[in-house]
């Protein structure tokens, strides 16, 4: 069975609502979760987040309300967006990336509707996962480590937004390309056709010019 590799931040929606479709992968791979910061691929890469461009950041979540509709997943929007999600990665990677710890990180945000700002909340989630000292397990060295190397991996990769499934040399980016991944598992021969990979080495046409 090939293993899919999962690379995700719980500050995306979409990535939300891929982690609840997971379960189509069960026949064809082996899912390895890679939690990133997605500041650091927008910072690598040059971009802006899309919640960082207020016309675009009201039409995303109307997507992901859609999508959540749409696909019927629960769906709650937290209070506030961006958040810091730095404790929420590292207290993932902490407990070994386990699929009922993501699972019930996620819920917190897009179900519940909570930050880890939201002291009582946040309290009550680490001691439900069963972790006294949360403050202690995100401040090891260790799991600081493991965050940056998984981010710099994907960098690496080509991964530049989240969610973004790896199998192979592909890459599938977005909850709209989960059906994609799950038919290249299956073998689809359009990923061999050659519109496919007339599509992965498109030259350029033109270059914009720098603003003055």
């Amino acid at each position: 069975m090939k293993t899919a590799r999962w690379y995700f931040d719980y500050i995306s929606p979409y990535a939300y609502l891929q982690s609840a479709v997971l379960s189509r992968f069960e026949r064809y791979a082996r899912i390895e979760p890679k939690p990133v910061l997605f500041a650091g691929l927008l910072n690598h890469f040059g971009q802006k987040g899309p919640a960082e461009i207020p016309p675009k950041k009201v039409q995303t979540f109307r997507e992901v309300v859609w999508l959540a509709h749409s696909h019927q997943i629960p769906l709650n929007l937290p209070h506030a967006h961006p958040f810091n999600p730095l404790p929420m990665l590292r207290l993932s990677i902490a407990l070994g990336n386990d699929p009922d710890v993501v699972q019930s990180l996620f819920r917190y945000v897009w179900v519940d509707g909570q930050l880890p700002t939201d002291e009582g909340p946040w309290a009550a989630l680490c001691a439900s996962l069963g972790v006294d000292d949360p403050d202690a397990e995100i401040a090891r060295a260790d799991v600081k480590d493991a965050l940056r190397r998984n981010t710099e991996e994907a960098i690496e990769l080509g991964v530049f937004g989240v969610p973004t499934i790896a199998v192979d040399d592909q890459l599938f980016w977005g909850f709209d390309m989960t059906d994609a991944a799950v038919a290249y598992l299956r073998g689809d021969e359009v990923f061999r056709s050659p519109a496919m990979l007339r599509a992965q080495a498109l030259p350029d046409g033109v270059h914009r010019a720098a603003a003055r």
